[in-house]
């Protein structure tokens, strides 16, 4: 089971990214909740972890240049380590479409983004909006670690990755408004918990493919 939330984009003549890995300086917000009834809809079939993590992120440099991005897991993977099942993503890049669509199966759109994504923050695109607004607590802490993402395939295979992220963070409450003909159902809208990165360096590795 696997379904795009929302409207995706069919064209097919994105400028060309050059292969992982990307490495870049990002800033960001994620945030997370327990998944709503709806969201196993929009995730994948097999075990799940319930919950829904999604972010914002501000891409300071990389490969294809800057950009920003919004992308959102209505559920996770069921393993030793759970992965992200990352049905909605929208960036400002045209590169990283192709990049994000050839080298991991993620089903990247363009959207229009505006503010800082660190404190109010709005991405929109056909039909939908998520408007975000940060309130940091707390003192920076550093931060090592990374996230699993896994995408099938066209094959019945699926494609695992792993951004790897090293810089500092503060706790946040995460205020999210979303709207779409899908989105709200999953992405809920109101205050989570969540976590801001004022800096860091992330690299995102090569997919490797399973049965």
């Amino acid at each position: 089971m696997w379904s795009v939330p929302e409207s995706a984009d069919d064209r097919t003549d994105w400028p060309v990214s050059p292969p992982p890995p990307w490495p870049a300086s990002v800033r960001a917000t994620l945030w997370w909740h327990r998944s709503t009834p709806e969201a196993r809809e929009h995730g994948p079939g097999g075990p799940i972890v319930p919950m829904t993590l999604a972010m914002m992120v501000d891409y300071l440099d990389s490969p294809v240049g800057p950009y920003r991005e919004i992308l959102a897991s209505p559920v996770l993977r069921r393993g030793l380590i759970p992965a992200m099942a990352v049905p909605f993503i929208a960036v400002d890049s045209k590169p990283s479409v192709h990049g994000g669509r050839e080298h991991w199966k993620l089903p990247k759109v363009l959207a229009d983004f505006s503010g800082s994504v660190l404190g109010n923050f709005t991405a929109a695109g056909d039909g939908w909006k998520v408007e975000t607004s940060a309130l940091p607590r707390g003192p920076r802490l550093p931060i090592v670690g990374g996230l699993t993402f896994a995408q099938p395939g066209e094959n019945g295979d699926l494609h695992r990755a792993s951004a790897r992220l090293r810089g500092r963070f503060r706790y946040a409450r995460v205020t999210v408004d979303a709207e779409g003909p899908t989105l709200s159902r999953w992405l809920r809208s109101g205050a989570h918990h969540g976590i801001v990165i004022t800096s860091g360096s992330m690299v995102t590795g090569p997919a490797r493919t399973a049965r």
